[in-house]
Formats: C-alpha cells, sequence, structure tokens
C-alpha cells in the first residue's frame, strides 16, 4: 500500500522532509506539500537577501524535490481556513507541520507601538516581495537596527546600498523605486552584548566592509576584547573586523554606518512617531547582561528590531508559549502528527541544518506510521469546499512572469511579483482564493 503524507509548509524543512520520505521510505509513499501562499521555497524566497545569490541558489535542490514522482505542490491552502487538522487526517496516513518561525520577538520596551517601530521581518519581508508585507517609504534620515545576527546584517546592508547596486537582482520594482528614493543618511546596528558575542558569520560581516556607499564605523572602547585565546576562529574574525574598522578613515560616503555594542535599549523616544533610541551601556555579570545606569540618546526616525523569530501556533495543533514550539519527541506530536524545522526546534541552524532535521522526524514517522487501504482525497475536499489550489505547473507559470519582467525592465534573471493577485494573474487564476 501507498503511504500518504501531508506536509503543512514549503520552506527548506517541509521540503527536505519530502526528501527524507522519498529516499526513506521502503514502500510507495505520496506526498502532498500545503502552502498557504501560491509560491514555494518560504525563507529561501522570503527570507534570503536579494543581494545572496549563491544562498538563493538552494531554490534550485528544492525545485528537484518538487519535481521528484510522488511529490505535489498545493499552494493557496490555509490550515485553519481551507482546512482542518482533522481533515488532513482523514486523508492522510499522516501530517508533518513545517511553518518555519518568521514572526519577530519583540523588545518589551515602552515606546515600542510608535509609528517607525517595526519589525525586521516585515523589512526583510518588503524588500523580498512577500505578499503580505507592508510597504515602506524611507522618507527618513537615521534608522536604528537592534540586533547584531545576519538578519541585521542583511537589514542594513540593503539600506546602505544604491538602488543600482540591487538593480540585477530579482527584488520587487516597488521596492527598488523606493530604495532610489531613500533619504537615508545613517544607520545605527546597535547590540546588547560585545563584539566576540555577535551571531553573525564573518562572510556577512566582511560585506558591510565593502559598502560603497557608506562609511563603517566601531567604537574602541565597544569592540575592545580583553582575551581572545578560548575564542573561535570565526569569533576571533570577527572581533578583528570589527577592530579593524575603529581604526578606519571616513571617505565622505553618502552614508554613515555605525556598529554599536554593549547598549541595550530602554525606550524607543517619540510623540506621534519614532523619533529616537534611548540605551542603557551594558556589562556582563555571572554571564548575564546587566545594565550599568549609564544612558545614551541615539536619534532615529525608524527603529528596526532584529532580536530574533519566533514560531506562531497552528488552529488545533499543540504549541508551547514559554518555548515557541511544537511539543515533540524527535518529531512526533501526536498520533500520526509530526513537525519539523524551526517550529519544531526553535530558530536556530542555518538552512542546510533543516534536512538533517526533517530526516530524524521522517525516521519517527517511517517507524510508526502503517499505511491504510482505504482513505478520502483532499482533491475531493477542496474541490466541496470551492477551494482550487495552486498547482506546480501554476507555480512555474509565475516564475516564466517574472523572468519576463526582468526583461522587460531590462533587470538581471528575474523580476519577483508582488501581491497574490499579480501572481494569480501570471497563470490565470484570478478566480482563485
Amino acid at each position: 500500500m501507498t503511504l500518504r503524507v501531508a506536509i503543512v509548509g514549503s520552506g527548506p524543512a517541509g521540503i527536505y522532509t519530502a526528501e527524507a520520505l522519498t529516499k526513506q521510505s521502503a514502500g510507495p509513499v505520496e506526498v502532498d506539500v500545503l502552502e498557504r501562499l501560491p509560491t514555494p521555497y518560504g525563507l529561501v524566497r522570503y527570507g534570503v537577501a536579494p543581494d545572496h545569490t549563491s544562498i538563493k541558489s538552494i531554490a534550485h535542490y528544492l525545485r528537484r524535490v518538487l519535481e521528484a514522482p510522488g511529490v505535489r505542490f498545493l499552494g493557496g491552502v490555509e490550515l485553519g481556513a481551507d482546512l482542518h487538522v482533522e481533515d488532513l487526517l482523514a486523508c492522510y496516513d499522516a501530517v508533518v507541520y513545517c511553518t518555519g518561525a518568521m514572526v519577530d520577538r519583540q523588545l518589551g520596551i515602552p515606546g515600542e507601538d510608535l509609528p517607525g517601530s517595526v519589525a525586521a521581518t516585515d523589512f526583510v519581508n518588503w524588500y523580498c516581495g512577500h505578499p503580505d508585507a507592508p510597504d515602506f517609504t524611507l522618507d527618513v534620515a537615521e534608522v536604528a537596527v537592534v540586533g547584531v545576527g545576519n538578519v541585521a546584517v542583511d537589514v542594513v546592508r540593503i539600506l546602505a546600498k544604491t538602488a543600482d547596486e540591487l538593480r540585477a537582482t530579482d527584488i520587487p520594482e516597488q521596492v527598488l523605486t523606493a530604495l532610489a528614493e531613500s533619504r537615508v543618511k545613517r544607520i545605527h546596528m546597535i547590540g546588547r552584548r560585545g563584539a566576540a558575542h555577535a551571531k553573525f558569520t564573518l562572510k556577512e560581516l566582511r560585506e558591510l566592509g565593502e559598502l560603497l556607499n557608506a562609511d563603517i564605523l566601531t567604537f574602541p572602547d565597544e569592540v575592545a576584547v580583553e582575551d581572545l585565546t578560548d575564542l573561535s576562529r570565526q569569533i576571533r574574525g570577527n572581533v578583528d573586523v570589527l577592530q579593524s574598522w575603529s581604526t578606519r578613515p571616513p571617505q565622505d560616503r553618502p552614508r554613515r554606518l555605525e556598529v554599536r555594542f554593549w547598549l541595550r535599549p530602554v525606550e524607543i523616544l517619540g510623540v506621534s512617531r519614532v523619533e529616537g533610541i534611548r540605551l542603557e551601556r551594558t556589562r556582563l555579570e555571572d554571564g548575564r547582561v546587566v545594565g550599568t545606569g549609564e544612558f545614551e540618546t541615539i536619534p532615529a526616525d525608524m527603529v528596526l528590531r532584529s532580536v530574533g523569530y519566533r514560531s506562531v501556533p497552528l488552529p488545533g495543533v499543540p504549541f508551547s508559549e514559554r518555548s515557541m514550539t511544537v511539543p515533540n519527541e524527535a518529531g512526533r506530536v501526536r498520533d500520526r502528527e509530526y513537525v519539523a524545522g524551526w517550529l519544531k526546534r526553535g530558530p536556530t541552524g542555518v538552512i542546510g541544518t533543516n534536512k538533517s532535521d526533517a530526516a530524524e522526524t521522517v525516521r519517527t514517522l517511517l517507524a510508526e506510521v502503517t499505511p491504510q487501504p482505504s482513505r478520502p482525497t483532499l482533491d475531493d475536499l477542496l474541490a466541496a469546499r470551492g477551494v482550487r489550489p495552486v498547482t506546480y505547473q501554476d507555480w512555474l507559470a509565475i516564475e516564466a512572469a517574472e523572468e519576463k519582467l526582468a526583461r522587460t525592465l531590462d533587470r538581471g534573471e528575474k523580476v519577483k511579483l508582488v501581491g497574490r493577485a499579480a501572481m494569480l494573474d501570471a497563470f490565470g487564476g484570478a478566480d482563485r482564493r
């Protein structure tokens, strides 16, 4: 008999799970990858910066999985709206939840809800063309980015670059126009701990030092590290780069990027919108960050918080508000229900980490689940509810439309379509939800 599995989420975790099922299963298997958006690839499409083409190329690998025999992509299908957990368990032998962690963590300080204080995830979604992203106009002079991880590095790099530098990428045309009209002159990237604790990788950090449109600097006392002996090669490299920027003479470039450490936000200032951010100098005490009582205020017209991702609950699926994950044992949630990716373990690791994580979940699933001879089909259930999924062929039509748009605009290989309507129009699916 054929094992039938539904995967909720078509990002790397979901597609790696589909691949593991096709490779590990001793018998025939059919896998449906369900996605609420019309497009697959999740974080690879909507989280990787447009100028990081080498990382985005992982989509070619993921594409082969979706084109493998026995694997189907069903876009525009949302759990909790178009169907429910009970529907999936009726139609499939097992269900795997792989919806990731794409909501930002909050700072929890006064003023965080002021206009101009936004999640870096919203900004990333905007420049990556996510259909649910808000619009941004960069009619501000100073921007504070709170966080010193790779997402923060991506955000400040996009803010610092010129539109011409991004023209050959797949960044949406309306985003490129907004960047061309940007009034940003000064960017502050702020970390609560020291240079040796920053989470960015050396390659991404060095890219900031190669910016043509922005001077970059650090402050000697903030990047000083007493002893590098026990630090990893990666961290020593980061510290060396950060310390070298403290002596780099400015070149009077149009923008200025200041990378700050040992400062924690305590309040976002402003009356009707963001006007600045108040910071407290910090130090470590028994491994914990504590305030020193010394404060500094930085003028800012926009604050982008980039202090981590968190998952959100799925309707009808267990969820821990403490860990912000679905409780599981080696991927098992409940009878015939499983989880993989960031929803399983939290937002840790790189894209490739999801491959071994998915393999573990699939091993657990295959050891427990027995195919059943007769189940209703999801196709009939969706048809009865008037839901017409976006097929893989529809997705290829969206890709083709993006490639055509790039040729029309004389820009790179493709330019992303923005908004569900434009995507559905690409394959004549305007009548679909």
